[in-house]
This record gives structure tokens, sequence and C-alpha cells, in this order.
């Protein structure tokens, strides 16, 4: 029995297909089971709450083998509660029931110079080492940020052919779409021949600057794109005035400066596949921008 973890999030909702049609047997963990497309809702055993909660992670790893765990992003609570805080109700009961194998999704990081002071992504870092102390077979999947994290501004490509981020704009770092990272964990999850703790970057196939997004971007879409540079306090100001945690605010701010200072740098000799970022233009950004599909 594999449990999932936020079924129905942008991971999710790519990685229940690719097991279903595997065959494997499935129980997923959700907030709301109406959010569950019919097809998945009668396919698989359906436990109703947050992963979060120590009572709900208790009834979903009873029997269970594998885990894939992913916390949602929760801007209203510290660093150390939207990570390791949510995830140790998850860590008690992969013990308690004998969880043998977790497949996390977590950051590129570790081992740096900036790993200690990346924010959001120490925090995610520490939740890693949480799970690992367990005891479990454990892959963290290291990842880059992610192309979708560009559907944020959809609306503001659609009307004024701009996107925005703080890092410089020729600085070319590694990127990952998200169907890539849910097949890098349904691999791991169907074949669980893997033992001892480990991390699995998951990375596009090239580094690519802020220019070069879009450069690409305006091949790809037809129209003219371009790239504005927002500062770290512009972005905190932004962020404060939606009312979000201040501590979470501050670590959102720390892992992007961490970003432009080389944190998601990555040996040579990690795997560099996957899904090119002219291929999701085309197929995932320019539908949303027409309006065919919704961003979410």
């Amino acid at each position: 029995m594999i449990v999932i973890t936020a079924p129905t999030g942008n991971i999710g909702r790519r990685l229940l297909p690719l097991l279903l049609d595997a065959g494997a047997r499935l129980r997923v963990v959700v907030r709301d089971p109406d959010r569950l497309p019919e097809t998945v809702r009668g396919a698989v055993e359906v436990i109703t709450g947050s992963h979060g909660d120590p009572e709900t992670v208790d009834r979903a790893f009873t029997g269970a083998d594998a885990v894939f765990w992913l916390v949602p992003p929760d801007a209203s609570r510290t660093p150390e509660d939207a990570y390791s805080g949510f995830t140790r109700p998850a860590a008690r009961a992969f013990a308690t029931h004998g969880v043998s194998h977790v497949v996390g999704v977590s950051a590129l990081g570790r081992g740096t110079p900036q790993a200690a002071h990346a924010g959001l992504v120490t925090a995610s870092l520490a939740m890693d080492d949480l799970i690992a102390d367990t005891g479990v077979a454990y892959r963290a999947l290291a990842n880059p940020s992610f192309f979708e994290n560009l559907l944020e501004d959809a609306d503001s490509i659609r009307e004024h052919g701009v996107f925005t981020d703080t890092l410089a704009p020729d600085h070319p770092a590694p990127l990952v779409a998200v169907a890539d990272i849910a097949a890098a964990a349904a691999a791991l999850l169907l074949d669980r021949s893997w033992t001892g703790v480990d991390s699995v970057a998951v990375l596009g196939p090239q580094d690519l600057s802020p220019n070069d997004l879009a450069r690409i971007m305006t091949e790809e879409l037809g129209r003219p794109v371009r790239y504005q540079r927002e500062s770290l306090d512009d972005l905190r100001t932004t962020m404060l005035a939606y009312g979000l945690n201040a501590a979470f605010v501050e670590a959102m701010v720390d892992m992007k400066r961490a970003k432009d200072h080389g944190l998601d740098t990555w040996p040579d000799h990690a795997p560099r596949t996957g899904t090119t970022f002219a291929h999701w233009c085309a197929q995932t950004l320019k539908p949303v921008l027409n309006g065919t599909v919704d961003a979410h």
C-alpha cells in the first residue's frame, strides 16, 4: 500500500495516474475528497483530513509500505512550524506503523555554503533530517524552482508581456517541470529496492537565466515577453501587505537571496533530462494564456 499526501496538488495530481496505471494499491490523504477526479476517487482508498494531524496520519499509515510526503505551503506559520512542525506527527506515525519507504518533496542546496541561511530551503532540509531520523528508507527529491511558478504571472504575461522575480537577469539556474518531479517520485515508489537515506536531484535539461526564459517565451508564445527584476525589499513589502506570517516572509526573502548567490548549484554529473522549457511553454503556459486551461 502506497499513501499519497497532497494528491490534488500540482505534483500529486500528476503522480496519481502514473501509479494507478502501474497497478499500485493507493491510499490518499485529502481534506476535500470532492477535489479528486471521479476516476481516481473510485480507484483509491480515501482518508479525509490533514496529513499534519496525528489522528489522520495514524489512520492513513496503518498497513502502509510507502508514503509520498509533500508539505503544503502555509504562509500563516513560521518556517519551522510549516515544515518540521507539520511533519512531526507523520514522523512518529512512520515508526509506529512500520512504514519502510518515504519519498519526500524537498529542495536543492544541501552541502552548499548558502544552505544554513536559505530560509524556506533551510526549513525544508531540516524536515528531511527529521524524516531520516525515524529510520525509514528516505529519498528527498531535491528540486530547483518550478516552471509552474511562472503561472503566477500569467495575467501579467498576457496583458503586459512581463514576468518578475528577484534573480539577476543573466543568472542561469536549474529549473524543473512538476511533471518530471511526479515521474521521479513514481519511479522510486514503484521500485523500492533502495535503502538508506539520500537526495535525488530532479533537474530540467539545462540551466536558464530569467533573460533566457523571456527569450524562449517570446519565441514559443509569438509575443514579446520581458523580465522585470524585483528587489528583495519590494518582495518583502508585497508579501507582508497580504498579511502573511512575518517569519515566513523573511524566510522567503532569504531563500530568494540564497538562490541568487548560487544555492541551486549542483554537481555537473547530476542527470539533466526531462521537459524542456520550450516544450513546457507550448504545452502548459500557452493554453493558460489563451484561456483554454485554468492556471490551477
